[in-house]
């Protein structure tokens, strides 16, 4: 990552924890009573959590691939990858400072997925075999291959990677959202649900009209 880039995304993320943090201030002088936090075991913060370091991986792959090809096109789409992630991570961020709730968690992760539905009805924990333990995440000899493409090779790698992180990302906002109601948590885990569909798309028409590897 370049320094003017990491600038940018660091500076998202700040940008968005304190609009965050700012909104539950006016939110509590002017209500006066703010709903009750959610707990640090509800599957609110479960997700919260997760999908910050789910987050992580993909600004890291997205940034890597935009610094090992010229396809502009690619270059576009992985930069705002990143620039959107990086900011829905500081929001996360922001509602677990604003609730009071640690940023990290003594159970493993994905462990909110055993939680009952909203519905009352059972739950399921996700089975993720990923050394991070979330859905679609990419290992770190994945990660390596990356970093030592370049060109079209890139392309498809990062490609290759990030549908199934998507389709992880989206594996994860569903869960959320059949056993949580919390209104801040339903909004980000449904604007990743819109953007992340529209993107996996993007990406396997990308990929069919990628010319084959030698």
């Amino acid at each position: 990552m370049t320094r003017t880039r990491g600038r940018t995304v660091a500076g998202l993320v700040l940008a968005a924890v304190l609009v965050l943090v700012a909104g539950f201030a006016v939110g509590r002088v002017s209500s006066g009573a703010p709903p009750p936090a959610p707990s640090t075991d509800s599957a609110a913060a479960g997700f919260l959590r997760d999908m910050q370091a789910h987050h992580a991986q993909a600004v890291d792959m997205a940034l890597l691939v935009r610094d090992r090809t010229d396809d502009e096109v690619i270059r576009t789409i992985a930069y705002d990858m990143a620039v959107t992630q990086a900011a829905q991570s500081g929001q996360m961020y922001g509602l677990l400072d604003a609730w009071g709730l640690p940023q990290r968690s003594a159970q493993p992760a994905m462990a909110w997925t055993a939680l009952p539905s909203t519905d009352g009805s059972g739950g399921h924990h996700m089975d993720a075999s990923t050394p991070g333990g979330m859905p679609g995440l990419a290992t770190p000899e994945q990660l390596a291959q990356l970093r030592a493409a370049t060109g079209d090779d890139a392309v498809r790698i990062f490609l290759e990677l990030m549908i199934p992180h998507h389709e992880g990302g989206l594996e994860m906002a569903d869960a959320v959202l059949v056993r949580t109601d919390v209104p801040q948590v339903v909004s980000l885990a449904t604007g990743i649900q819109r953007a992340q569909r529209t993107e996996v798309r993007l990406m396997q028409d990308l990929l069919a009209n990628l010319q084959p590897a030698d």
